[in-house]
């Protein structure tokens, strides 16, 4: 089969968005499909474009774009999804939370814009008129499905998937660190860890892995560890490769993930594959589904008191944690998560 996978592209971002995409048509192409993909760029730093990319992507052709007809378009994104096509199924990563749950929060900027009503209405709109259109609607986690059913009264199943190099995650003896990759944002809340380390008994040290979405923010962060003299344990190691990811997460003693809702989140299901307890708050969305406190982790609330308390009873109590990461590898394999069956479910 010809498949295009649509996909929404901001430059010089890379992150779990831009993962599963690539996953994705490695998976398809595996499989023996024909495989190309569009990326759309695009940056919500000016709400009033928005309505430019809605009608840009409409107006894409993409069914027929040479000789040979494209069988199946599979949008992962907003605007990407909105691409018109006869056989589009879409595999919702999220929408622009802006008009949507981050609407009237400091984590959305939609809202300040003095025609903000108008635009959000039309991307809801769009947003309908598109899943309509759609053979099939998937998502890559519950968290985004619940969202659907929310705001745009639809049922949609989820399908999980793995992280990048599955196989390849392992454990191994603890050092004295918590590990938190992620990209460096306001979403993933490293400044929530700075916080909590200023709280801690213990001599905690973290270790952050990511780089910044906005360049100056990392000072930022680097500022406020210094401010509450904390600079000492709050170190930054910048981009970091796929097998020293890999590594750190081996030679942890656990793992620290606090989003704001999150969509999906590969760091909890990577810490699960390294057999390491997880760290992450009431309100981070969808590592709720694998993270069970007191059993494969701690889920505490998003405070800097809450954290710190957390961090301390990881870093003191040794064997717990070593229990907590086996019963989370044991969570993770129990999901069969499987790349075969998202690849079924998406040609159907």
């Amino acid at each position: 089969m010809r498949i295009v996978v649509a996909r929404t592209c901001t430059p010089f971002v890379f992150g779990g968005a831009e993962i599963h995409a690539e996953e994705l048509v490695y998976a398809l192409q595996a499989a023996g499909h024909l495989v190309d993909t569009i990326s759309i760029p695009f940056t919500d730093y000016s709400p009033e474009k928005l309505l430019d990319n809605i009608l840009a992507c409409r107006l894409l052709e993409v069914t027929r774009p040479g000789k040979k007809d494209i069988e199946r378009l599979i949008p992962l994104s907003f605007p990407a999804y909105l691409i018109p096509h006869p056989n589009k199924v879409i595999w919702l990563i999220h929408q622009y939370r802006a008009a949507y749950d981050l609407w009237d929060t400091p984590l959305g900027n939609l809202h300040h814009a003095s025609n903000s009503l108008q635009i959000r209405a039309a991307v809801y709109r769009a947003d309908q008129n598109a899943f309509l259109e759609s053979r099939q609607i998937y998502t890559n986690s519950r968290n985004v499905s619940r969202r659907l059913s929310v705001f745009n009264h639809l049922d949609c199943p989820y399908l999980y998937h793995p992280p990048r190099n599955a196989a390849q995650f392992y454990c191994d003896l603890p050092r004295d660190y918590i590990f938190f990759p992620s990209r460096i944002t306001q979403m993933k809340r490293q400044e929530l860890i700075i916080q909590a380390l200023s709280w801690t008994k213990q001599p905690i040290k973290v270790l952050f892995a990511g780089a910044a979405d906005v360049d100056d923010y990392i000072k930022t962060l680097e500022i406020l560890a210094e401010k509450l003299q904390v600079s000492d344990r709050a170190i930054f190691l910048g981009r970091i490769s796929e097998s020293e990811k890999i590594q750190y997460y081996a030679q942890s003693k656990g793992v620290v993930y606090p989003p704001v809702d999150e969509d999906y989140g590969y760091v909890t299901l990577e810490a699960m594959l390294s057999a390491k307890p997880i760290i992450t708050c009431t309100d981070s969305g969808e590592p709720l589904e694998f993270v069970r406190s007191g059993e494969t982790g701690w889920v505490v609330e998003p405070t800097p008191q809450a954290m710190a308390d957390a961090m301390d009873q990881l870093w003191v109590n040794t064997h717990q944690a070593a229990q907590m990461g086996q019963q989370a590898r044991e969570k993770y394999k129990s999901l069969n998560i499987d790349w075969s069956n998202i690849v079924e479910k998406l040609l159907k």
